[in-house]
């Protein structure tokens, strides 16, 4: 069984072509701009959007756990959810939902056979994301088998934390990598995302010398690693490989997961590190300088 938490089907920005992506469900890393934040844990929890509340009470009289109470400020989360589901199912307005489903191989299947027509007029295939796919290697390359024996084209997005060993395993199983690199710095990686990046920055240089095929994906985030000194520590990087990346993604920062954290109850940016989006003028110089090293860059992706 794997741990869903979304399926986004026509997907345009997760691999080639038009895609299904599923995300799976649990991170190693925690990411203070993460826009998943659902997808951190590896079990089920609950979203609540207090506009979308009624009143009505469902929620609070279905809880198995008495967990709920109904009060001024909305739904109250007393602190004893087993997220059973039982008041996602009942709420008729959706205020309530579960992020984490579980899936048989065979319905995920089913769900994508659904889009082959699209997929494979627009070159597509399907991407497995997260969350963080190793978190579930053995699933991970079961589902990667499937696909392959599909003939449909298997993208997988990664922050390669992970051994060396499923980087090798899960590299043979699937077409092409989305490898996301967020900093160079070990120190700032750490502050950052909770983890440092030597593992990281290891399974880049590995699946490069096994020629695997993956694109590079970087979250452009000032205040974060907009700096002269990063940027030119992750072109120099990038550049020096043995077989650089197909692709350079500069990805804009966002802040869609400060509403995902108010759903959850839980606290975004917990610090309060000073993060933006860059600006177009440092958007356009973090593009001339992985340009200027020679590697296929653009913004967005």
């Amino acid at each position: 069984m794997a741990l869903i938490f979304d399926i986004k089907r026509f997907a345009i920005n997760d691999g080639p072509g038009i895609r299904t992506t599923l995300f799976m469900k649990g991170c190693p890393l925690h990411c203070i701009w993460c826009h998943n934040p659902e997808g951190i844990p590896a079990t089920p929890v609950k979203l609540y959007t207090k506009k979308k509340c009624i009143g009505c009470k469902s929620c609070v009289d279905v809880c198995p756990q008495k967990n709920l109470s109904l009060t001024a400020d909305g739904i109250q989360d007393l602190g004893n959810c087993t997220s059973c589901g039982k008041c996602a199912d009942e709420c008729p307005t959706l205020a309530m939902q579960i992020a984490g489903k579980e899936y048989q191989l065979s319905e995920l299947m089913d769900i994508v056979e659904k889009e082959r027509q699209v997929m494979e007029e627009s070159n597509g295939g399907v991407t497995i994301c997260g969350g963080e796919p190793f978190m579930h290697t053995d699933y991970l390359c079961e589902l990667l088998d499937e696909l392959g024996a599909r003939n449909i084209h298997r993208t997988v997005d990664t922050t390669l934390f992970t051994s060396a060993e499923n980087a090798q395993k899960v590299a043979g199983k699937c077409d092409l990598f989305l490898v996301d690199l967020k900093h160079m710095n070990s120190d700032k990686h750490h502050e950052y995302t909770g983890v440092r990046n030597e593992q990281i920055l290891s399974n880049i240089q590995l699946i490069s010398e096994m020629k695997h095929p993956f694109w590079i994906r970087i979250p452009l985030i000032s205040g974060i690693n907009t700096d002269e000194e990063n940027l030119k520590a992750s072109a120099d990087f990038l550049a020096s490989l043995p077989t650089p990346p197909e692709v350079v993604n500069l990805l804009v920062y966002h802040d869609i997961g400060k509403g995902k954290h108010d759903r959850l109850g839980t606290t975004y940016n917990p610090e309060d590190i000073p993060m933006s989006p860059p600006s177009e003028g440092e958007q356009q110089h973090a593009l001339e300088i992985f340009i200027s090293r020679g590697l296929n860059t653009k913004i967005g992706g």
